[in-house]
């Protein structure tokens, strides 16, 4: 690999580390925040409701936005860092 290409790099992997680590902590934040308000929501319906069509389809909805939460959590920078350096060597 030239000298080029591994500047290239270099700039990518501080980008990634800055840049993408920022947004990926920006998402999983709002992401949380809309889930605890779908829970807050679905703890204030009444039982009846809760436990009715309306309360299924909200625990659904809070069941996709803990996984989506996880996955954005789960996300490595590093992983991603350390195999584009790698690259470079």
């Amino acid at each position: 690999m030239n000298n080029q290409r591994r500047k290239q790099i270099a700039t990518l992997v501080e980008d990634i580390d800055s840049r993408l680590s920022e947004l990926l902590s920006e998402f999983t934040e709002r992401a949380q925040e809309i889930l605890d308000e779908e829970q807050e929501a679905f703890d204030a319906l009444p039982e009846s409701i809760q436990d009715g069509e309306r309360g299924q389809a909200m625990q659904e909805a809070i069941g996709n936005l803990e996984d989506a939460v996880g996955v954005l959590e789960g996300i490595v920078t590093t992983e991603i860092t350390d195999a584009l350096e790698s690259a470079a060597e």
